[in-house]
């Protein structure tokens, strides 16, 4: 499994460790991962996904993982997000003709 959240997209990054003495050695940033259980109003079920702390902030910003993955470019969402973005834009797409007509 990589470590990499599934809707932002944040990865591993490297850097370095800088000792009181100056001395620099190579070490990994790892994302604050966490697996959560979101739910999808238009589809009426709920998804397991890998995303990070920053990333669970953000759908809660947003007002839900519907309205986050709307907003969301597809450069950054994991295949299956983007699968379930393509599902609820389909899904909210038929609502939206039903009411218009």
């Amino acid at each position: 499994m990589s470590r990499v959240c599934e809707l932002t997209g944040k990865a591993v990054m490297t850097g370095n460790t800088v000792s009181h003495a100056n001395n620099r050695a190579r070490r990994r940033y790892l994302p604050n991962l966490v697996n959560v259980t979101l739910i999808s109003d238009a589809l009426g079920r709920s998804f397991k996904l890998r995303v990070s702390a920053y990333g669970l902030r953000s759908v809660e910003h947003r007002g839900g993982l519907d309205a986050y993955l709307a907003k969301a470019s597809a450069s950054e969402l994991s295949d299956r997000a983007l699968t379930l973005k393509r599902a609820i834009a389909k899904k909210t797409a038929g609502v939206e003709a039903v009411v218009a007509a």
